[in-house]
C-alpha cells in the first residue's frame, strides 16, 4: 500500500510541519516519484508511532530515535529468525513456539 503524503497530511490530522520533521530526522522516509511523493504501510505505521509516543506519552526526540532504533532491531532479528527457521525446514518449525 502506497498512499500520497498530501492524501495522508488530509486525512491524519498530523500537522504538514510536525511530519516534516520527523522526515528531516529520517524517522519517516517517503517515497519521491515523479507524481509525487508517497508513504508506504511501513511508513504510516512509523507515523503513528511516532505520534503515540509523542503526544500520548511526552517522549522527547532523543527518546524516540532510541525507541525507533529498538524497533528496527526487533524487526531484523525477526527476518534472520525467520530466515533461520526456513533453513531447518521441518526440524525447526514449530507453530507453537512462533514468535512472528
Amino acid at each position: 500500500m502506497n498512499i500520497d503524503i498530501e492524501v495522508f497530511l488530509s486525512n491524519s490530522g498530523i500537522k504538514r510541519e510536525v511530519l516534516q520533521h520527523w522526515i528531516e530526522n529520517e524517522w519517516v522516509t517517503p517515497s519521491k516519484t515523479e507524481v509525487g511523493v508517497h508513504l508506504t504501510a511501513v511508513d504510516v505505521a512509523r507515523v503513528y508511532f511516532v505520534r503515540d509516543l509523542s503526544a500520548d506519552f511526552g517522549v522527547n526526540d532523543a527518546g524516540i530515535e532510541v525507541a525507533l532504533h529498538l524497533v528496527d532491531q526487533i524487526h531484523a532479528l525477526r527476518r534472520v529468525l525467520r530466515s533461520i527457521q526456513h533453513e531447518l525446514g521441518p526440524l525447526g518449525a514449530s507453530n507453537e513456539d512462533s514468535v512472528f
